[in-house]
Formats: structure tokens, C-alpha cells, sequence
């Protein structure tokens, strides 16, 4: 099979709903070998029979250890090796401002934002990437963790977690000829944005097309990220037209969010 990802295998988590079902299908139709792993198991099987042949899906809770180990171990066992590691499972977390947050919602959102990358990215360098000196491996942090949000301070310092994660990895994998970059979406147009846009509409008590337009007022493309937008990043990064590129932290937001 030809394509930009021919012969490369991958792992993507959070792989049920959202982006994650995207890049699965667009990484098979480039030519690579996927495991879809997330936590609901039927919407996760649906995912990868949508994605096509060479995909196969497992339940996985990235957050507890012992299904990580069992899932890169599943990749490395049905495919030979891994060369991509999408670190792509998020959750967002309650709404609370800082004098309602809870112990439990803050570590919640850290144990699957930020450790379950690790969890991830350690177990794919031991069992494949440092032996064959090649991997590629992306996180997904958000625009939120630049500027701050309201109500978000565990999801924020989760995300900003990311990129400084990003850089250490970057720096201890590279000599290994393995790259470590960050995909940093603003929002991107899902049920579960649209589904935040509706009830924070309803909180303020305004309709959901005009509190959409305000969100977007400051977007210099009054526009927002579709998965497909984010996937063309991620085939990049995953791709060998990206060999020099690591340690990087690339927004992907309208223009929302401009670095420099």
C-alpha cells in the first residue's frame, strides 16, 4: 500500500468519539496499521470497522497501567512495532471555579490529560521505539492552556503540562532518532464543543448561534478547527515530511492563538 504513513503502525487512544475516529480513518487510508484504544468499547470497535482493514480496536483505560502495558504489548504483538503514538485521550473536567474545585476533579483531569501520556509514551519507547532508534510521538494539549479560561483551571494546567512534557521527551528521545511534537487545537467543532457552546449559552441566557459568533468574535478567521483541520497536522507531524521537526508546540486554532 502507498501513502504518506505506508508500513508505519500507530497507536491512537481516546479513539471512540471525536478526532480520534478521524485520524484513525485517515491514517489507514495513508497506509498505516492502527490500534484505536478508549475506554467505550462498542463505540471504539464501531471506530475502527468505520476506519477499514488494518485497523483493530481495544478497550483501554489509558489512566490505569496495567492497560497501557496490555495495550502497546497488543500493538507490538498484532503488528511487529510501533511507529506513531497519538496521545489523543482528554476529558475536559467539571466546570468549577477555584474556590469550588474538588481533589477529585482536579486529579481526574490530570490523571487522563497529562499522566496517561506518560503512561503511553513510556511504554511505547520501551517496547518498540528505543530498540528500533525511530518513533514518532504527538500530544494534544489546547489554546485554553495559553491564555487561561475561566472555570478550567484543572483542565488548563493539564493541557500546559503537555507542552513542557513535549520538550522534556523531545530532549531525551532525540538522540534515539525519535520526534516528540504538540498539537495544540483551539476548539474544534465536536459534539462535546457544541455541546459546551449550548450550555454555557443557556447559562448566560442567550441563544446558542449568537453566543457562538461571540466565541469566534477574536478569531482572526472567524472560524473553527474541524477534525479533519487537526488531522492534517497530525499526518504531518507523523509523517517523514516532518523528520526535522521536534520538541514543538503547533497551534492549529483559526489564528486564535499566534506565537512569536
Amino acid at each position: 500500500m502507498t501513502g504518506r504513513l505506508a508500513g508505519k503502525v500507530a497507536i491512537i487512544t481516546g479513539a471512540s468519539t471525536g478526532l480520534g475516529p478521524v485520524m484513525a480513518a485517515r491514517f489507514v487510508a495513508e497506509g498505516a496499521k492502527v490500534l484505536l484504544a478508549a475506554r467505550r468499547e462498542e463505540l471504539v470497535r464501531e471506530a475502527a470497522h468505520a476506519a477499514g482493514e488494518g485497523a483493530i480496536p481495544m478497550r483501554a483505560d489509558v489512566t490505569d497501567e496495567r492497560d497501557v502495558i496490555a495495550m502497546v504489548a497488543r500493538a507490538v504483538e498484532e503488528f511487529g512495532h510501533i511507529d506513531v503514538l497519538c496521545n489523543n485521550a482528554a476529558a475536559p473536567g467539571q466546570d468549577k471555579y477555584i474556590w469550588e474545585q474538588t481533589l477529585e476533579n482536579w486529579n481526574d483531569t490530570i490523571a487522563i490529560d497529562v499522566t496517561a501520556a506518560m503512561l503511553c509514551t513510556r511504554e511505547a519507547l520501551r517496547l518498540s521505539m528505543l530498540e528500533r532508534r525511530s518513533g514518532v510521538i504527538l500530544n494534544f494539549s489546547s489554546t485554553a492552556a495559553y491564555a487561561g479560561m475561566a472555570r478550567k483551571s484543572h483542565y488548563v494546567t493539564a493541557k500546559a503540562s503537555l507542552r513542557a512534557f513535549t520538550k522534556a521527551v523531545a530532549l531525551d528521545v532525540g538522540e534515539y532518532g525519535i520526534r516528540c511534537n504538540c498539537i495544540v487545537p483551539g476548539a474544534i467543532d465536536t459534539e462535546l464543543w457544541q455541546n459546551w457552546v449550548r450550555r454555557t449559552a443557556e447559562e448566560q441566557g442567550v441563544d446558542y448561534e449568537s453566543h457562538r459568533a461571540r466565541l469566534l468574535r477574536n478569531v482572526p478567521l472567524r472560524d473553527i478547527s474541524s477534525t479533519d483541520d487537526v488531522t492534517n497536522l497530525a499526518l504531518f507531524l507523523a509523517s517523514d515530511e516532518s523528520r526535522t521537526i521536534t520538541g514543538q508546540s503547533i497551534p492549529v486554532d483559526a489564528g486564535g492563538y499566534m506565537q512569536g
